[in-house]
């Protein structure tokens, strides 16, 4: 009997971003204008030719434990608020890593 294969997770999330930040990190929940639950992350880089873009998705991806390649910025590439695709997690890892969305 052939094996399938397992399906993959993909988990979404919503994050603002603060570029210049003086160093990166994760600075826990808060709320958006419109009253949903974002991460607020700070990186070092600078909004300059996409480093603060990668910057966030290595440190997202170094945070869960995942490949880099497994991060991707789906909307906001120009916005301080961006969503993000994660391949290989759920919502019960990115709870797990980053607390419960407040």
């Amino acid at each position: 009997m052939a094996k399938l294969p397992q399906a993959v997770q993909t988990a979404r999330l919503t994050v603002r971003l603060t570029p210049r930040g003086g160093r990166d990190g994760i600075d826990g929940w808060i709320r958006d204008a419109e009253g949903l639950p974002c991460l607020k992350v700070r990186v070092s880089s600078p909004p300059v030719d996409g480093a603060a873009n990668e910057a966030l998705e290595r440190l997202i991806a170094a945070t869960l434990r995942v490949p880099g390649g497994a991060v991707r910025i789906i909307a906001g590439h120009q916005a301080r608020v961006k969503r993000l695709e994660i391949d290989g997690v759920g919502e019960a890892d990115l709870a797990r890593v980053f607390g419960a969305a407040g």
